[in-house]
């Protein structure tokens, strides 16, 4: 993700017209600590805040498609994932079937 970022300032800032406002408001010590931060990259405030929000936008959205099983529900899983089933006759029919795209 960081060296999307990377890429696309590399490409050119003027590459995509960025007509949106995100208006947000803070206080000071919040500020600050985002200055430093953004200072210690070598990026804009707004660059910094807008790279790590959306990272994190991304990260939330991963999550989203992870699932946790406890230890037992692990090992099931894995077990079915180790013996899949047999296709029926239905399934090699279907699959050799000429795609309705090609018809």
């Amino acid at each position: 993700m960081v060296q999307d970022a990377r890429a696309e300032r590399r490409r050119g800032r003027g590459a995509t017209r960025k007509d949106d406002v995100i208006q947000i408001r803070t206080s000071a010590h919040t500020k600050a600590i985002l200055n430093r931060a953004a200072t210690l990259r070598g990026q804009k405030l707004s660059e910094f805040m807008l790279d790590s929000a959306r990272r994190r936008a991304e990260e939330t959205i991963l999550d989203q498609r992870s699932f946790f099983l406890d230890p037992a529900a692990h090992q099931e899983f894995l077990a079915v994932l180790d013996t899949p089933t047999r296709p029926t006759k239905e399934l090699r029919m279907l699959m050799r079937r000429k795609p309705s795209w090609q018809t």
